[in-house]
């Protein structure tokens, strides 16, 4: 395979911290690499000084054989190189079809050809398995996988010789991620080359040809092929040894604290009932669809039940909103991070405290001084990575992460829903997760764990709730929980 892109002593400085240390990176026609690494490994730094984004302080990249230096995203763009975020870029309020082709809708006599726009927008959604999305749909009704997969749609429609994808199975299931591994497959033996940025490293066998381990800035090991162990990965990402993957949950489980019967939200979900118990991990297992998320925002009061009951300890309580439900100690750590969880430009010590300004403020003035001390208080309990002065929007994921769960804490939750936790975060950060659950299980709460890794559920719960099609169809225990016994209720019914 000739070489496509070559990187060369690639260094980038930001003030206080050199985020990329003298990188070579050689990318071949059809061939896909695996980039990994811990969060602030500086993938992120790498992929962004190739798609134009940042501008290197030493170093050469080339392309095709001649100099690139792109200044911005649109001179990548027009090189034929693309990017696929891991958080979405794209414009809620227009529809599938029209964030495919932005700044490219196709035109009839000076006005937009809505006929051969749908068209298009079809065949590139046939090609990532959405054929049956009706492109006029607005991106905003969409789930998250969903998006995920449109801007994939979206990557291709600029027929790129080279695509970086940022965490693009974090918001699929096993078999859409197939789906996506088969397309790379079949691009790849067209000649389109691919940077795949992953945190699952089961998938790097699958889809890599070769894998890059990056760690504190510098490329650190190179295998050309995919066929790796993770521990190996593991042991090159983080530089030391990860003994345990999923650690065993807390022995001691207390008296019920939440229960819920005959959930249902017309056309998300129906008739779901489980309990929660002090000190209990459940997890919520199921296919993209199934209505795990939809349960968990109707739970936290983001939605609205159309019939149901909650209890609290015995009691019957009523969850029509965010705020009923923080006042009954209901709190969510939502999928969508960046956007439900934080403001990104707000500071992290500002994050960390907002669910707070009540409690600290006097005759109706915020203690600056009182939220200082609660901020240091919060990073030191979720073992935060970062400065309180810094914008949060500038912290890795798993930081990030760990940002919405501190902010919970003070209030002191009787029940803590975690939506897709550990989505997009690195092994190391995984583990600091895992911990504050245990934590809080240890401190008698009650959580709810949802995630799209049936490994992980598996890992970490007491048991696992299983839907499918919106509708509850069994729960199994811990000791005779499995892959294959949670994937048969999973496509029940």
């Amino acid at each position: 395979m000739t070489a496509l892109l070559e990187a060369r002593g690639l260094t980038k400085d930001f003030p206080g911290i050199r985020a990329l240390d003298e990188v070579d990176l050689t990318v071949r026609r059809g061939e896909v690499i695996a980039l990994l690494g811990e969060n602030g490994a500086g993938k992120s730094t790498l992929v962004k000084l190739l798609s134009g984004v940042h501008q290197p302080d030493a170093g050469e990249l080339r392309l095709r054989g001649e100099p690139y230096t792109p200044q911005r995203p649109a001179d990548a763009i027009d090189a034929g190189i693309g990017m696929v975020h891991q958080e979405t870029n794209l414009l809620l309020g227009l529809s599938v079809a029209e964030n495919i082709f932005l700044g490219r809708l196709p035109l009839a006599r000076g006005m937009v050809d809505y006929p051969a726009l749908r068209r298009a927008a079809h065949e590139q959604l046939t090609r990532v398995g959405l054929g049956d999305l009706d492109p006029d749909t607005p991106v905003g009704k969409l789930s998250v996988a969903v998006r995920q997969k449109a801007e994939i749609a979206k990557a291709l429609s600029l027929d790129a010789a080279l695509l970086i994808l940022d965490e693009p199975t974090a918001s699929l299931s096993q078999q859409d991620a197939e789906v996506l591994f088969t397309l790379i497959d079949e691009l790849a033996a067209e000649g389109v080359a691919f940077v795949y940025i992953s945190h699952r490293l089961e998938e790097v066998p699958r889809v890599g040809d070769s894998v890059v381990v990056l760690r504190d800035g510098r490329r650190v090991v190179m295998w050309d092929h995919g066929d790796v162990a993770s521990e190996e990965i593991v042991r090159a990402m983080v530089g030391r040894e990860v003994t345990r993957k999923y650690p065993e949950p807390p022995a001691t489980v207390g008296a019920e604290v939440l229960r819920v019967e005959g959930l249902t939200r017309a056309g998300a979900f129906e008739d779901v009932s489980f309990t929660v118990h002090a000190g209990e991990i459940v997890g919520i297992a199921g296919l993209v669809g199934a209505g795990r998320t939809e349960v968990a925002r109707v739970i936290a009061g983001a939605d609205r039940a159309d019939r149901g009951t909650f209890s609290l300890d015995g009691r019957r309580i009523r969850v029509r909103s965010p705020e009923q439900a923080i006042g009954h100690g209901i709190v969510l750590v939502p999928e969508d991070r960046k956007d439900q969880g934080l403001v990104l430009d707000l500071l992290v010590r500002d994050n960390v405290t907002l669910p707070s300004l009540e409690q600290e403020t006097r005759a109706g003035v915020v203690r600056p001084a009182a939220l200082s001390r609660l901020s240091a208080l919060l990073a030191g309990e979720v073992d935060l990575r970062g400065r309180p002065e810094q914008s949060a929007r500038t912290l890795s994921g798993g930081n990030q992460q760990k940002v919405v769960v501190a902010k919970w804490l003070p209030r002191g939750p009787r029940i803590v829903i975690f939506d897709e936790p550990t989505r997009g975060v690195d092994v190391g950060a995984k583990q600091a997760i895992y911990q504050i659950i245990h934590r809080l299980c240890a401190q008698g709460v009650g959580i709810i764990v949802i995630s799209s890794e049936l490994p992980e559920v598996l890992g970490i719960a007491h048991r696992v709730v299983v839907l499918a099609k919106g509708r509850r169809t069994g729960e199994v225990p811990r000791a005779e929980a499995d892959e294959q016994t949670v994937m048969r209720l999973a496509v029940k019914g």
